[in-house]
């Protein structure tokens, strides 16, 4: 999934903060939302707006965010 089709950061919507395309929803937000442990369906049912498609799209956001930003550790030698 290329999440990028599934946000846009504009200034004059939300301060410029990503959020869902078509929607006023952060992706803070929904993030924040999936990390207190909400299910996608709540989370859709709190947020008409969104699509189960924006939240996959938000998870694979973090799961590319997290390969950047975490090093991988060195695999120990084996004698």
């Amino acid at each position: 999934m290329n999440y990028k089709d599934h946000m846009v950061a504009d200034k004059h919507v939300c301060g410029g903060e990503a959020v869902l395309k078509g929607t006023r929803v952060t992706l803070r937000t929904l993030l924040a939302s999936l990390a207190d442990g909400d299910e996608i369906a709540t989370i859709l049912e709190d947020y008409p707006s969104l699509t189960e498609e924006h939240v996959r799209a938000a998870i694979a956001f973090a799961a590319d965010s997290a390969r950047d930003d975490l090093p991988v550790p060195a695999i120990p030698k084996v004698a």
